[in-house]
């Protein structure tokens, strides 16, 4: 039986670690498994002579040198453009490496697993047999609450920093950046979404954003939210809806009519990094809608509004 036939015949049910151990008698290899925010989530217990490797399984996660020398090599690059498993050379590196990712139940990217050759030779089955791998992996946590948690807090993590302005450096942050283009093709558009909140006390109206929030991602998963603020922010793609076009409001305008939202549309970007400009655009046409007093819930961010 070969390799590829021999992680499909391992038991879904008992863990990553289990998972990797598994692998490891049939691939005589040490690897780690990491979520996407590069928490170690399971690893070989043998040694390996190398920086990256001994960096995660001391702290748990990748420190930020390491995250730049995994940058300044193409790692991340080459990682995030590929479609399935790549094999990593590297001179700053001690070990050749195989990367591939795994999936949450929803098809969004979960985490990466890496395997080292730092024992025997990689052959040219090993790559196929990682993806077998990453796959079982995907089996394994398709209903795991923490992986549930994890995207969307990351999510929301991430944009609020693109907010901030902390997340600047395509060739540092690509690699988050793509998580959030998944599922986004085309253009993109940011929406601020004002909950009701006069004369309510302030933890109230934190739970109100925290509920309202919760219920939009139910009503619309594609998308992907934020609190920032005292605001909920909305990323969007025009592949999930046709913005402008009148089904667009037509599906939000009863919901927030019912809840008391109002929300203010950006123009159409393509630049993740470029989101707080149209944030500011966003939430512009927010306001502007509320000075006019016109009864509507919905604004759309118009050329020449301060």
């Amino acid at each position: 039986m070969g390799k590829v036939e021999q992680i499909n015949a391992l038991e879904n049910g008992y863990g990553i670690q289990y998972l990797i151990d598994s692998a490891y008698m049939i691939l005589k290899n040490p690897i780690y498994v990491v979520d996407i925010d590069y928490n170690l989530l399971g690893y070989t217990d043998v040694p390996v002579d190398d920086r990256v490797w001994n960096d995660l399984i001391s702290s748990g996660t990748f420190s930020q040198s390491i995250l730049e020398l995994l940058a300044q090599e193409g790692f991340i690059e080459d990682f995030t453009n590929a479609d399935r498993s790549i094999r990593i050379y590297s001179n700053a590196m001690s070990h050749i490496r195989i990367a591939d990712r795994f999936f949450d139940g929803a098809g969004n990217p979960a985490g990466m697993i890496v395997i080292y050759n730092s024992q025997v030779p990689f052959d040219t089955e090993d790559e196929a047999t990682l993806e077998k791998l990453a796959d079982k992996i995907t089996d394994e946590i398709r209903n795991h609450m923490y992986f549930i948690t994890l995207t969307m807090t990351f999510y929301e993590e991430k944009i609020n920093m693109l907010l901030d302005g902390v997340i600047t450096d395509p060739l540092l942050y690509n690699s988050i950046v793509q998580v959030l283009y998944h599922n986004f093709e085309d253009y993109l558009y940011v929406a601020v979404l004002d909950v009701a909140h006069e004369g309510i006390m302030e933890q109230v109206h934190v739970d109100r954003l925290a509920y309202f929030k919760s219920l939009l991602k139910t009503q619309y998963p594609l998308h992907k939210l934020s609190v920032y603020h005292g605001y909920i922010v909305m990323l969007m793609s025009s592949a999930n809806q046709s913005i402008y076009a009148s089904p667009f409001i037509h599906t939000y305008v009863d919901l927030f009519e019912r809840n008391g939202l109002s929300m203010g549309i950006s123009s159409s970007f393509e630049n993740m990094y470029e989101l707080r400009k149209y944030y500011d655009q966003a939430l512009a046409a927010l306001k502007e809608g509320f000075s006019g007093n016109t009864g509507q819930r919905i604004f759309i961010h118009q050329d020449g509004m301060s």
